[in-house]
């Protein structure tokens, strides 16, 4: 099995630095969602310079806490797409990124389907998680898809032993290839997958490799609470939680 990233047949077909003084929305959509549209988190993603913004070279996406003068507490926060601007069949997708600490926050990096039609909505189209850090735990990466119906996942994990994701910025990538996917950290190997299907409302399989061989965007977000990771506690420090992104890149295969 190959144990580190290589890029050796690949070329670089899209990249932002955000070198910018402000983000670049030829390639990224800034989304606006309300609170429990998924996973029932908190959240509102909203279009706000408090919540994303470049600063230094970075992209920051920022969740914060408002507390209104009778108690009622609310949540913002940014996630950002390529959805009908950046599309890609097979690849490395790479981010480098450092993460919040704190109960309840889950910054992500992951693909999603264009075409949800092709094979059916969520999870019949297929997702592909990169990185979904939780805040309570910032030294372990869990890596999945989803798929199938009913939904079925598979998911791999990687632990830091010395540090802690959320101390400095770590390179996550995922290979996709036909009828194979691979998770890297820092270029190094930790989790393949081979084996998943699609399926329609009547049951029927699709032909392999479906629901992943068809075009995906990328996604990046910050998440306040949910299912999964929990919700915020009064250790949840809103004001340094921020996700950060040094870079996104994209390669392809070229002939």
């Amino acid at each position: 099995m190959q144990q580190t990233l290589s890029y050796e047949g690949y070329t670089l077909v899209f990249e932002d630095n955000f070198d910018s003084r402000i983000l670049n929305r030829e390639n990224w959509v800034v989304e606006q969602h309300e609170p429990g549209w998924v996973n029932a988190e908190w959240q509102r993603y909203v279009d706000s310079p408090e919540t994303v913004f470049l600063r230094e070279g970075k992209l920051c996406l920022k969740s914060v806490k408002t507390v209104e003068a009778d108690g009622t507490i609310s949540y913002a926060s940014g996630r950002i797409s390529t959805e009908h601007k950046q599309d890609f069949t097979y690849g490395i997708f790479e981010a480098r990124l450092k993460v919040p600490r704190g109960a309840g926050l889950l910054p992500a990096f992951w693909l999603m389907a264009t075409d949800e039609e092709r094979y059916g909505n969520w999870p019949c189209c297929g997702e592909i998680d990169i990185m979904e850090i939780k805040g309570q735990d910032s030294k372990t990466n869990y890596a999945t898809i989803h798929f199938g119906l009913p939904h079925q996942q598979r998911q791999g994990v990687f632990t830091l032993e010395a540090e802690d994701f959320a101390d400095s910025f770590h390179t996550f990538s995922l290979e996709w290839l036909p009828g194979m996917l691979r998770w890297y950290v820092d270029g190094k190997l930790f989790f393949q997958e081979t084996s998943w299907y699609s399926t329609d409302a009547q049951g029927v399989r699709m032909p392999f490799p479906a629901p992943f061989d068809h075009k995906m965007y990328l996604i990046l977000n910050l998440a306040v609470g949910g299912n999964w990771v929990g919700y915020p506690d009064e250790t949840t420090e809103f004001d340094a939680a921020i996700y950060a992104v040094d870079y996104v890149k994209v390669y392809q295969i070229t002939t």
